[in-house]
């Protein structure tokens, strides 16, 4: 259009210079030297000829101008479909049809975001397909065409590459966007957390988590989850002495943190593997009455030492509040046959028995049986033990 606009000017021009002539010398010459030719017109013949010439000459680029226009709408307008259209396909799990418009999605854009849009929708459709070396080419095109938007097409390559297990390699993937700076996204702190997750990093799992923790942008359960595994792995494989261990459970879990079993668990474990009994008997005896878990109420029975009886005591009166706890009742047989006061244990794991058989209570049963020389009763819990686990198994 601006084209159009500067040759009618000079168009106007040129008429205006003529009329100049015209009032000076009184006719206009056109000489065109090439071909030798002296052409003499009358003024108003000149301006008629100019006029005509001006008007067909903008017809003629209007109509250029008019068929660039109308491709460029069709090119933006078939780019937009074939977008749109892989988008559909693929979360109708159409990945073929998702793949190849994308493709042509890809290839016809000329917008940053587009252009990113379709390479993300065309490899991943590629990588459902299992053509890596078309999720590859898409990928890089993508992230070559649209520089501006390349964290679409890292997003997508780091995920790739943790699904198959390659975690160093997405992690130098990921950190190639932390090097331009800025705010990440969530979804690229998440990616993170699976590839630390992967290589066992749990203080930097901890960390991430302690960054999305503060988004509104983030899934808050799902953090809340990524943390409390992180911290479970952390106790789990870490710590070597009590005193590391005494140090990370004060000092860097929370009071509302303590309260979640799973993580009671793994601390009430790791003080049991480190001879620490007492420690792991304080965590079971806070949480339970916040947190009713089975497997905390059967680690009460274990890493046994000189406070049995108060545990017995405890126990018990945790029975009274749940009288028909089979978990309970194994634990509280357990403990009174490590004190040796055999009627109780018998009385207590016969009664779990009766509300809920188990392996565990059997096997419990026989081996009293055994250190009271009742060999028949011990040989027949310990097979109804053994029956016990088959069925579960088949």
């Amino acid at each position: 259009m601006k084209a159009t606009l500067w040759l009618l000017a000079l168009f106007t021009a040129a008429v205006a210079i003529v009329y100049v002539a015209k009032n000076t010398l009184g006719h206009a010459t056109l000489v065109l030297d090439s071909y030798d030719v002296n052409l003499k017109l009358q003024l108003e013949e000149l301006v008629i000829s100019i006029i005509v010439l001006s008007f067909v000459f903008y017809v003629f680029i209007r109509f250029v101008l008019g068929v660039f226009e109308f491709g460029e709408r069709h090119r933006i307008k078939k780019t937009d479909e074939m977008l749109l259209s892989s988008l559909k396909a693929y979360f109708e799990g159409d990945y073929t049809k998702a793949k190849k418009n994308a493709a042509i999605a890809l290839k016809l854009s000329d917008s940053s975001l587009v252009t990113a849009l379709s390479g993300a929708i065309a490899a991943r459709s590629a990588h459902e397909l299992d053509k890596v070396s078309d999720r590859d080419k898409y990928i890089d095109s993508a992230i070559a065409k649209a520089p501006e938007d390349k964290s679409l097409g890292i997003i997508a390559k780091a995920d790739f590459l943790i699904n198959a297990g390659q975690y160093n390699e997405a992690l130098d993937v990921l950190h190639s966007l932390y090097a331009d700076g800025g705010l990440q996204s969530s979804s690229v702190l998440l990616l993170e957390i699976k590839a630390q997750q992967q290589a066992k990093n749990w203080d930097a799992v901890l960390e991430l988590t302690d960054t999305l923790a503060k988004r509104s942008s983030a899934n808050q359960n799902l953090v809340k989850q990524l943390r409390r595994d992180a911290q479970i792995e952390k106790i789990k494989s870490t710590f070597t002495d009590v005193r590391s261990l005494d140090q990370y459970w004060q000092q860097h879990v929370s009071p509302m943190e303590k309260t979640d079993s799973k993580l009671a668990v793994a601390a009430a474990r790791a003080y049991m593997a480190l001879n620490n009994c007492n420690s792991a008997h304080q965590i079971i005896e806070h949480n339970l009455p916040i947190t009713w878990d089975a497997e905390l109420i059967e680690l009460y029975a274990e890493c046994l030492g000189s406070h049995v009886s108060r545990q017995i005591e405890l126990a018990e009166g945790w029975l009274r509040a749940h009288p028909n706890n089979a978990t309970l009742l194994l634990t509280l047989g357990k403990l009174c046959a490590y004190c040796e006061i055999w009627g109780k244990a018998e009385n207590y794991l016969e009664a779990s028995l009766s509300v809920e058989p188990s392996h565990k209570a059997h096997l419990a049963l026989a081996q009293l049986y055994e250190k009271l020389g009742k060999h028949e009763s011990a040989i027949t819990h310990y097979n109804k033990g053994l029956e016990f686990t088959l069925k579960k198994i088949n």
